[in-house]
């Protein structure tokens, strides 16, 4: 089943993703094998160089300042600190590592320069590195590129319908222009969504053509399930079943031949057999360490004991893409910086409001 290089309709993903369980992951399988080692797998770190206090209204997120979630928030980190975390993932396994940060956006100064030096003391130990920032301009992805960056992440979330009904403080238009920005550059990209918020089929089919047509298509592509987080807005979802994980992980394969496609948020609900399953269908890439910035995940000794006895090895650092080395901030020639004008498109979420209001409500 060849799909490199071609458009998707909503009908032909459609087609794809109701194919009889076992006859989805058979032919996932296959495309797997025509285009990775089905016996290795990327792992990432994941870092949150700098912790709560955002201010976008995101429902899935406990990070949004606007809601009561307890979580332990922190400015950001130093230099010393994260290479420090990145040599311990470095000697656990790890060939990534991912730095997350609670922006809605970079601004450039002081923090971005001091993020900009993490990146740079990351790749030197010869280690990928992924930056999830915010909305990002031209110029900033042309400076995280001198810095040696691998990878930037920002996620579509959903279809573009539903986004609508998730966030409301920013537009699915200024995802894309990110994205768009990231492309003008050497960076590989790294996006995907969240199943499990409420949405329907049909939007979880939306967001996969949304990847699959870009062009090229993205290097990465995490599929997280939902992990409810009392205070946020989602706090009731139910979770979603390994089957609808496993058909989401087989049908990105299809439509995504060459991506690399990560089992993100939600793993602490599998099993064993469960995360076995969705490498079968052709994941091939995971996040590892006991925390995914706020929400739990598997230990990296069980992650481990599980490629033991699958006969799994880890994927090594640029196998997929190769490494490029930073440049030193005085020899940097980026260019003049620019004023984005990111939307706030002003639309109102019922079920943020009010998880807004009940947090205050709790503060006071």
């Amino acid at each position: 089943m060849s799909t490199l290089n071609k458009q998707f309709s909503i009908e032909e993903i459609t087609g794809i993703y109701n194919l009889p369980f076992l006859d989805l992951i058979f032919e996932a399988a296959k495309v797997h094998r025509e285009h990775h080692d089905p016996n290795k797998i990327q792992i990432s770190s994941l870092i949150s160089i700098k912790t709560g206090g955002c201010p976008e209204d995101c429902s899935y997120c406990p990070q949004a300042a606007r809601y009561n979630t307890k979580i332990e928030g922190n400015d950001l980190m130093s230099v010393s600190q994260v290479k420090a975390q990145a040599l311990r993932a470095k000697s656990a396994g790890s060939s990534r590592v991912c730095l997350g940060a609670a922006w809605r956006n970079v601004k450039d100064g002081e923090d971005f320069d001091q993020v900009l030096e993490m990146v740079r003391s990351i790749t030197k130990l010869d280690m990928e590195v992924c930056c999830t920032l915010g909305m990002l301009t031209e110029n900033q992805a042309k400076r995280l590129e001198e810095a040696g960056l691998y990878a930037y992440n920002h996620n579509i979330d959903s279809s573009e319908d539903y986004y609508k009904e998730i966030i409301s403080t920013r537009s699915f238009e200024d995802r894309v222009e990110t994205i768009g920005n990231v492309r003008k550059t050497s960076i590989t990209l790294c996006s995907g969504g969240i199943i499990g918020m409420g949405e329907s089929v049909e939007d979880r089919i939306g967001m996969l053509r949304t990847l699959a047509n870009m062009y090229p298509q993205p290097e990465s592509v995490p599929i997280n399930a939902l992990v409810p987080v009392e205070g946020t807005p989602l706090e009731d979802q139910d979770p979603v079943s390994i089957f609808e994980m496993v058909r989401m992980v087989a049908t990105a394969r299809i439509v995504l031949p060459k991506t690399q496609v990560r089992l993100s948020a939600g793993r602490t609900q599998m099993s064993q057999e469960g995360q076995t399953l969705c490498f079968l269908a052709g994941a091939n890439s995971i996040f590892a360490g006991d925390k995914l910035l706020t929400t739990p995940n598997p230990d990296i000794n069980a992650d481990m004991k599980l490629f033991d006895l699958l006969g799994i090895v880890p994927q090594e650092p640029f196998e997929k893409y190769p490494k490029r080395n930073p440049i030193d901030p005085e020899h940097s020639t980026p260019s003049a910086q620019e004023k984005p004008r990111w939307s706030r498109p002003g639309h109102q979420i019922e079920k943020n409001i009010l998880a807004s209001k009940k947090a205050k409500e709790e503060n006071n």
